[in-house]
């Protein structure tokens, strides 16, 4: 019922649903552009839509208040601490490592916030790297009404230099914020 209910919600907003969700047990969709609480509901529907049930992703503490705690943890959500992003990491990989049978199917918004930045975070490079799981770079393109995933990515030795590639095969694909002026490429 959810998958059929989001696939016909948002084909009935106009959006067109890109690609398909990674087969892999483990895996980091790293999500673009972000600049708005929407590309989570637009994401999240996406990842419903095409039956994946198994999505996670962070959310700032603060956001976690009764009683919304409740439907963000229902949707895959969980709080992070963001005054120790070393800690946050280390928690990420231990949550994906004791999985065990069940998938764990991460989103991350590489700029970090929904404000416009240059230069973005790299946090997923070390959860790959210590994990072993999928990256695929995925947008929500508020302009043109595309939402899913774009490619598989496999990354290197150097998480600046991988995020820089990302950030190039973003710039290539020219998503549009729902807020337009709050994301950058470079």
């Amino acid at each position: 019922m959810t998958q059929r209910f989001c696939k016909f919600i948002l084909e009935k907003w106009g959006w067109t649903l890109i690609g398909e969700p990674a087969p892999e047990k483990n895996c980091v969709y790293l999500e673009a552009p972000h600049t708005s609480i929407w590309d989570f509901v637009i994401g999240l529907m996406y990842y419903r839509a095409k039956g994946t049930g198994h999505l996670r992703t962070m959310i700032k503490k603060e956001a976690f208040f009764f009683p919304v705690n409740y439907l963000l943890r229902a949707m895959g959500a969980f709080p992070i601490d963001r005054t120790s992003p070393s800690k946050t990491i280390l928690s990420i990989v231990h949550e994906m490592e004791t999985s065990g049978d069940k998938p764990f199917h991460l989103v991350i918004c590489p700029e970090g916030t929904r404000k416009a930045v240059r230069k973005w975070k790299t946090g997923y490079h070390t959860i790959v790297s210590q994990t072993g799981a999928a990256l695929y770079i995925t947008m929500v393109d508020w302009g043109n009404k595309r939402v899913g995933i774009l490619q598989k990515f496999e990354i290197g030795g150097n998480a600046r230099e991988d995020t820089d590639r990302i950030q190039q095969i973003y710039e290539k694909w020219q998503p549009i914020g729902l807020h337009p002026d709050q994301f950058l490429t470079k």
